[in-house]
């Protein structure tokens, strides 16, 4: 009896060792999340109700009269924020918007924002988002640029213009708040587009891709498909431009999801703690650079109001790109995995191994480098790591750059390891270790980091083209900076 004790507790021990080492129970757990959320997604296709302004009624019928959303310039309980969004339904309407039609936002961040976000939704259209930081040097440049029937703009004219001054925004509150009917919506699928994207332009200038509802319904509904650090009471923190795909779809996954926005006009070192004590936020989003900046700011008598200064229990990390095709995700505690952008354990890393594949790369001509004689890429060990290539099935799991084929096939490779294979190019750099950790290397391409920000070089050197003193090229390179 004391033997068969003992081995039942060594076998315990034994599969406890295993697990915690090679994250057996995480990757199963991620892989039924996944599947869970892609049943409930079929649901909701057959009953067409893939259109993510249901998700966001769904909160509303759970917490109606809990904050929604938070601002220095005001709140509103989840009821309000819908009546808000419903009245901007009904706007669009009267302005002509019909479902499917896209249109420019050139807006600072603001619960309006998102309001008229999920407005957009309720009619079956969707936004596309400008950089408001950007200068727009005529009529016509905006239009090859953003590609959209109708513009709403902060401030500044356009070609079509509804300034969303305080008379515009008094007018959309008088309306009546009545949901948009049904059929407005009925041809939402999950190709259509949750919005407008630009990227950072990593190559060339920042180019437009369409976020798809699909990718939006998973980001809506993965926190209630399976064990989740994110609670119903919690309060999520969000400075960063909502016209980015970081702070933008963060930001609109919560509302989808139940969780309260606190939504801060811009990223401000000085300001940011205030935000976040007052806010009462217990999650904040952040980019890299931001995250620098707030560990390089003096020590403050207020930095103990919350916790100890920078005791955050746990990081959600997480790597993407607009095209999202390449994404990982990091849930770190401790030390282990508080230095890595992602994870996979065994059983992930087994799935994926000719999935997610790291390639060299020319460093001049920035091609994927071949052998000479069977005209094949070299595949480099994961420790080593390299450009990311990503294997698809054909050109539709990319949904392509808006209305710029000749960009969208530079994205893809084929013939890579056999004739007819086909692959998507990152166009980022990572290595993975033997536990799995995933690290950034570096962004092949034209882009620097500045206040959170990918910039792309081409834009730069554009605008020091049209000074008289340069005569023949602007050259735009990296310098070292304070911070590694």
């Amino acid at each position: 009896m004391a033997l068969a004790t003992a081995v039942v507790a060594g076998t315990s021990v034994a599969a406890m060792y295993l697990d915690g080492k090679y994250s057996i129970t995480k990757d199963l757990n991620e892989k039924l999340k996944m599947r869970r959320v892609m049943k409930w997604y079929a649901e909701a296709e057959k009953k067409k109700r893939v259109c993510l302004y249901y998700l966001f009624e769904d909160s509303v019928k759970a917490h109606p009269n809990t904050e929604c959303l938070w601002s220095r310039d005001g709140c509103y309980t989840w009821a309000e924020s819908y009546d808000r969004v419903n009245q901007y339904g009904q706007w669009y309407l009267s302005q002509g918007v019909k479902p499917g039609d896209l249109v420019a936002f050139y807006l600072q961040n603001s619960p309006d924002f998102l309001f008229a976000w999920l407005g957009l939704w309720s009619i079956g259209a969707a936004p596309a988002m400008i950089n408001h930081n950007l200068a727009v040097d005529d009529d016509s440049e905006l239009r090859a640029r953003i590609e959209a029937e109708q513009e709403t703009l902060e401030g500044e004219l356009g070609i079509k213009v509804v300034v969303m001054d305080s008379s515009t925004l008094a007018e959309i509150q008088t309306l009546k708040a009545e949901r948009p009917e049904v059929v407005y919506r009925e041809g939402v699928e999950g190709n259509s587009p949750l919005g407008l994207l630009y990227t950072s332009g990593t190559t060339g200038l920042p180019k437009g891709c369409i976020f798809e509802v699909a990718r939006g319904y998973i980001a809506g509904v993965s926190r209630h498909a399976g064990k989740s650090p994110i609670k119903d009471d919690d309060r999520w923190y969000n400075c960063m431009p909502l016209y980015h795909g970081t702070g933008g779809i963060t930001a609109i996954a919560n509302m989808m999801s139940g969780v309260t926005n606190c939504v801060g006009k811009k990223f401000s070192t000085s300001k940011f703690w205030g935000d976040v004590r007052d806010s009462r936020a217990t999650w904040f989003t952040y980019v890299g650079e931001t995250a620098r900046y707030l560990l390089a700011a003096p020590p403050s008598p207020q930095d103990k109001d919350h916790c100890e200064r920078f005791g955050v229990p746990e990081v959600v990390e997480f790597f993407n790109s607009t095209e999202g095709v390449f994404s990982l995700s990091n849930y770190a505690r401790g030390d282990y995995l508080s230095h890595c952008v992602g994870h996979h354990g065994l059983i992930s890393r087994w799935l994926f191994r000719n999935l997610y594949v790291p390639v060299k790369v020319d460093e001049v001509t920035g091609a994927i480098a071949r052998d000479p004689k069977t005209g094949f890429a070299t595949r480099e060990p994961y420790e080593k790591g390299g450009e990311i290539i990503v294997a698809i099935p054909d050109t539709g799991a990319f949904s392509g750059y808006f209305d710029n084929p000749e960009a969208t096939n530079k994205k893809y490779e084929r013939d890579v390891f056999k004739k007819g294979d086909l692959y998507y190019r990152s166009g980022d750099a990572l290595r993975r270790d033997s536990d799995g950790r995933w690290y950034f290397l570096d962004r092949l391409g034209d882009t620097f980091r500045w206040k959170g920000e990918n910039v792309s070089t081409a834009e730069v050197a554009e605008v020091l083209g049209k000074y008289e003193g340069v005569v023949v090229e602007a050259i735009v390179y990296g310098v070292s900076t304070a911070f590694p």
